[in-house]
């Protein structure tokens, strides 16, 4: 894909999330890589209605060097891909049912959401409980740094999901999977699912690999 062709791509997902109310207002931010940097959503930009050419323009260290000015969750973006190399796109939502788990207390915060489906397993994986943080503060950067890319998504406390993928494509999808499987947790709190067995999650990772 071209740098032309991601612009248009990001912006036709990004419209794609603001529509169905994965993100309200200017919330929400996404950024993928190019040859020689990477593509950002604006700050204080609606997903809804972004402009392919006016996306921020960052080289590989970070630095604005073309569009808007980007979104204050940079740092963030950046420590996937400094720590994933097969870390090609992020995604950030306030998406709701994954920001109202992000605000209760749970279990395992090192595997936050339940294994109720498979395709959690295979489009999310293990989910990352991170304590909540400033938004666009650096600490946020330096805790998913910290992770040493073990996680393709965390749930950042009180605050939402950000979503690791090979290609905006899979980030997108893997952002909704994790909404939906929060949504089903949300739904079944109380009511002892059936989750899938050990035997099964090792089946599905052993046929499909961590996401």
């Amino acid at each position: 894909m071209t740098e032309a062709e991601l612009r248009q791509e990001i912006t036709r997902l990004a419209r794609s999330l603001f529509e169905r109310g994965y993100s309200v207002g200017s919330a929400g931010n996404i950024s993928a890589a190019v040859a020689d940097g990477y593509l950002m959503t604006p700050t204080n930009s609606s997903l809804g209605h972004l402009d392919p050419e006016s996306l921020s323009k960052l080289d590989f260290e970070g630095k604005h060097v073309g569009g808007l000015p980007p979104s204050k969750e940079l740092p963030l973006h950046l420590a996937f891909y400094a720590t994933r190399p097969q870390c090609r796109a992020v995604v950030h939502l306030h998406s709701t049912y994954a920001t109202a788990l992000s605000c209760l207390p749970m279990d395992d915060e090192d595997d936050f959401l339940e294994p109720i489906t498979p395709y959690l397993i295979m489009r999310v994986g293990r989910l990352k409980y991170l304590p909540y943080t400033m938004p666009g503060s650096p600490l946020t950067g330096e805790m998913i740094r910290g992770l040493k890319g073990r996680h393709a998504a965390v749930l950042l406390g009180n605050h939402g999901p950000v979503v690791s993928g090979p290609d905006i494509a899979s980030a997108v999808y893997a952002a909704e999977e994790l909404e939906e499987s929060a949504k089903l947790q949300m739904l079944l709190r109380g009511q002892s699912p059936r989750h899938l067995s050990t035997r099964q999650i090792a089946e599905l990772r052993a046929r499909y690999g961590e996401p």
